[in-house]
């Protein structure tokens, strides 16, 4: 039987400024630790730290744009496309323009602290 999920759990973000996390499905809001669903924005001048998780991130932009830098360089994501992030590849995500960013991101398994394995410093 379908189950409705009723509202979102505000989460902690990482980041050199505040970032808004309301997590639908996931280990938080659902206890559902196959699959996480949150949206978030974030600010202009937003960067978070770069890091190696152990899930894969799906990543749909929304509104704005997103930077994902890569070891292999660096990719704008911009409304309307999406990204991709394997398990094991280091990214570090930021938001270049000024107006911030809006976006859709699914972690399967569901995003953990303990499964992100940010950069430290």
């Amino acid at each position: 039987m379908p189950r409705l999920i009723e509202g979102a759990t505000r989460v902690e973000a990482a980041g050199n400024k505040p970032k808004l996390i309301d997590e639908y499905v996931g280990r938080v809001n659902t206890g559902d630790a196959a699959v996480s669903v949150a949206h978030m924005r974030s600010p202009g001048g937003w960067v978070e730290p770069g890091q190696r998780p152990e899930f894969r991130e799906v990543t749909v932009v929304l509104r704005g744009a997103l930077d994902v830098e890569h070891e292999g360089g660096r990719m704008t994501v911009a409304a309307g496309q999406a990204v991709v992030c394997e398990p094991g590849e280091w990214v570090r995500y930021s938001t270049p323009g000024d107006d911030g960013a809006e976006y859709i991101a699914v972690c399967l398994p569901a995003f953990a602290p303990g499964t992100v394995h940010r950069d430290e410093g």
